[in-house]
């Protein structure tokens, strides 16, 4: 014999219960079954909801009693024939609580005795209805779960008596021949025959019950998902259903909840050792999960679970330390408010001890116990009750894990990189559970930061928000475009963008942005500010997130520290952050470092090259560097590679704007500033304190030409200048030289000027817009290392902040 159990959304409306009756009719063909329903979906609320309206306004109640009528008419019309007798019986059933509305209407009273009669319509209408609609199909018959399932006199929770409960229920079965019997869920009465109910979600706590007194073969729970999960899968996408789990893990799951099961029900079923299998009424071949003793083992965590609008008690003080019976005062008073304690943990000094409650529960609890320890506090033997509100727990759960060295540790490590911030910790001996107190807006990150950890250790998500969308953040986005499958197939990265602005519009996704019309939805997007952009990225909230700034903006550089403080990682190619005052680069340095959040700038020097990286891994494998001769300029060398006697300074200038080798203001590449913040950044980098004043910077433009303010004013000058310019070439050309802007760092100092460069030089034959970096230290003190290459263009630059990323990934 089988149970088979299912919920409202199962049998919500005619279609969903036509599904049902196909399911039930399959499995009686080879078992005896007995069906568990539970009220048409959302009905209970509404019958709730119209007790409630009924003290208040009974023409309100009535609407709602319409509504639900209207609903059990149609399913009636739809799925039965010979319906004179029924609509007979479930009219008088509407009678009857149309009765008890008006009742409390005219009362001005709503005790739990009535709200549990009204609540009980729902079961005792759906069971009779589907009875009479099996009945036409197959041998069926309805059963009266209030004359078999017999408790105490708590109308709302009913306890049950299984003795007699049991005794009914064998008694009813031995006597009914039917090949299947459906009765409702949820509903009971007491020993004096008034309506009980087994508490909200009491359906299948009722279907375990006949499974436990039947002994059935199989409990099975049909609901609209395929069996439990990992993690909730409205939470967290990547979810997947678990084959098989013990009745202890699926008790700590859905304690912590877990909403495809009723936390009591799997009680009677364990002590019976019946199987329980959750199924998908609108999946029915899936295979869902298995509960049982002995599930074959899989993960060593089987799901990860959170229950939310929780609140943290905390009692403290030195009296505590040493005297006995603070823990039971605690515990009494709570329990005699009826306040359910969800978590516990106690300091192993006794200053401290720490409760978990109901946010709904926590001010009656606060103010119980600063009465209860009142004489305490007022001695100053221990402090006022602390409340902490705006809180979940979340818990990973799985029997294996006391077999597995650092789990715990993994969990801890994987939430403090993603800046989850626990508020208490509690593990029992039988390490089955490790259950954590976070902050509310941290639930969510924290679930699929745990569930990548623990579930999809073969695919690591990054989540990026891009500021800057012009020629490098065009181009970085389009690579992210074209090696998404690589990533994910070689990599195992799954890099999605949720937010993206310029200086104008944001959009954001938080399922990621399509790379393919990215451009038309920033468009079509709202507003935007520094300190808006920054706002909705703390919102979104997600793990593993990254800001890219593909700017040259001062601003923007200005709020790094921010999204660090917070464990966003930042990527840059901006250099004025590492360039700014020293004071301000050694606390963004140290702020990713206390925070666990990059802080990667690869491109502020070389472009795509890896120079910075170089350079690190020289000092940190104790290289100590004395000087630094470079070419830093990718656009300066463009210039002066392409610049002579045939052309004009003005034209070649322009040329290499246009092709992307300069900032958007060109003369902050032609005045020497930006070769002198590389250069500044490389000795940084290096281990000494300079500031960009402390650079000599011998510029080779005229003074007019440093002094104008716009790009229209400065192309003008260049051409005012031209001579100035043709000069400066000639000399060069003369002695045989090229023209190179070169940056050096010798033991402490640093300049940056243009320099007549010989045939015999590393730099002479360095071509079109490349960089080349001459790095002298203890281990090459003669024959530098040396990298060279492509070190302007957004291209270049692009895939230097695309390679950062991976870094970050790969951390």
């Amino acid at each position: 014999m089988k149970v088979l159990k299912f919920g409202g959304s199962s049998v919500a409306n005619s279609e969903n219960i036509k599904q049902v009756l196909s399911i039930v009719a399959k499995t009686s063909k080879e078992n005896k079954v007995a069906v568990v329903v539970s009220a048409f979906g959302k009905t209970t609320d509404k019958l709730l909801l119209g007790a409630n309206e009924a003290l208040k306004d009974i023409k309100k109640a009535k609407e709602i009693f319409n509504e639900i009528q209207e609903l059990h008419y149609q399913v009636i019309n739809d799925l039965i024939k010979n319906k004179t007798a029924v609509l007979q019986e479930v009219e008088q059933l509407f009678k009857r609580l149309i009765s008890i509305y008006e009742g409390v209407f005219l009362l001005q009273e709503l005790s739990d005795k009535t709200l549990a009669k009204v609540s009980s319509f729902g079961e005792r209408l759906s069971s009779y209805i589907i009875a009479n609609a099996a009945k036409e199909l197959f041998d069926a018959k309805h059963g009266e779960s209030r004359n078999l399932i017999i408790t105490n006199t708590n109308y709302l929770n009913g306890q049950v008596n299984f003795k007699i409960t049991n005794e009914n229920i064998t008694s009813f079965f031995d006597k009914n021949k039917a090949q299947v019997t459906i009765l409702g869920g949820f509903i009971s009465s007491d020993l004096d025959n008034e309506t009980t109910t087994l508490g909200r979600g009491g359906s299948d706590f009722s279907a375990a019950i006949y499974a436990a007194a039947l002994n059935v073969d199989e409990l099975q729970i049909w609901t609209d998902v395929s069996g439990m999960y990992t993690a909730n899968p409205r939470d967290v996408k990547q979810a997947f259903p678990i084959k098989e789990i013990s009745y202890e893990e699926a008790m700590e799951l859905s304690h912590f909840g877990a909403k495809v099961l009723y936390p009591p029900t799997i009680q009677p079923a364990l002590r019976k050792e019946i199987p329980i299998r959750i199924k998908n009424t609108f999946e029915p071949e899936n295979s869902g999960t298995l509960i049982s003793k002995n599930p074959k083992n899989g993960n060593e965590v089987k799901g990860i679970s959170h229950i939310e609008n929780i609140s943290l008690i905390t009692l403290e003080g030195g009296g505590m330390i040493g005297v006995p019976g603070f823990s039971k005062r605690l515990f009494e008073t709570l329990s005699q408010l009826q306040i359910n304690v969800v978590f516990i943990t106690q300091a192993s000094s006794e200053h401290s001890i720490c409760v978990g409650v109901y946010e709904n529960d926590a001010k009656k609890a606060q103010a119980a116990l600063d009465e209860t320890f009142s004489i305490e506090i007022d001695r100053k033997k221990i402090k006022p009750v602390i409340l902490e509100n705006d809180l979940a727990i979340i818990a990973v759960v799985g029997e294996s894990m006391k077999n597995y060295q650092g789990l715990s540790g993994q969990m801890f490590s994987a939430l403090g990189r993603n800046n989850v911030n626990v508020r208490a910790i509690a593990q029992g001996s039988s390490e089955k559970n490790i259950s954590a107190v976070i902050n509310k807006s941290d639930a969510k990150k924290a679930l699929n930061t745990l569930h990548e950890q623990f579930f999809e250790e073969k695919t690591k998500q990054l989540n990026l928000f891009v500021t800057g969308v012009g020629n490098v953040g065009e181009r970085f986005l389009a690579q992210l475009h074209q090696q998404k499958k690589f990533l994910k197939e070689n990599l195992k990265l799954n890099i999605r963008v949720i937010g993206i602005s310029n200086s104008k519009k944001m959009f954001f996704d938080n399922n990621g942005i399509n790379l393919k019309n990215w451009k038309e939805n920033l468009e079509n997007g709202e507003s935007t500010s520094l300190e808006t952009f920054y706002q909705k990225v703390k919102k979104c909230n997600h793990r593993n997130s990254v800001f890219i700034d593909n700017t040259a903006n001062q601003t923007v550089s200005e709020v790094y520290e921010k999204y660090l403080r917070d464990s966003i990682s930042v990527v840059t190619c901006n250099k004025i952050a590492c360039a700014s005052d020293f004071n301000n680069y050694k606390t963004l340095k140290e702020v990713s470092r206390k925070y666990n959040a990059s802080f990667l700038f690869e491109t502020n020097v070389g472009a795509g090259l890896p120079i910075i990286d170089t350079l690190k891994n020289l000092v940190n494998s104790g290289d100590r560097i004395h000087k630094i001769q470079a070419v830093l300029s990718g656009s300066l060398n463009f210039v002066f590679n392409n610049f002579d006697e045939n052309s004009t300074f003005h034209d070649v200038v322009a040329q290499a704007q246009k092709e992307g080798y300069t900032e958007p203001d060109p003369k902050i590449d032609l005045s020497g500033v930006d070769v002198a913040r590389k250069i500044l950044i490389l000795a940084r980098e290096s281990g000494y304190q300079l500031e960009l004043e402390d650079i000599k910077n011998s510029s080779f433009l005229p003074e007019e030409t440093l002094k104008t303010s716009n790009n229209a004013d400065f192309y003008t000058s260049l051409t005012t200048h031209e001579n100035h310019f043709q000069k400066i070439y000639k000399e060069a050309a003369d002695k045989d030289c090229r023209l190179k802007y070169v940056a050096e760092f010798n033991d402490g100092k640093a300049n940056v000027g243009l320099q007549h460069i010989a045939a015999n030089h590393p730099f002479y034959n360095l071509e079109g817009s490349d960089n080349i970096v001459l790095f002298f230290t203890d281990r090459y003190p003669k024959n530098p290392l040396i990298i060279k290459g492509a070190g302007a263009g957004a291209e270049v630059t692009a895939s230097g902040i695309f390679a950062d990323v991976i870094r970050i990934a790969n951390k």
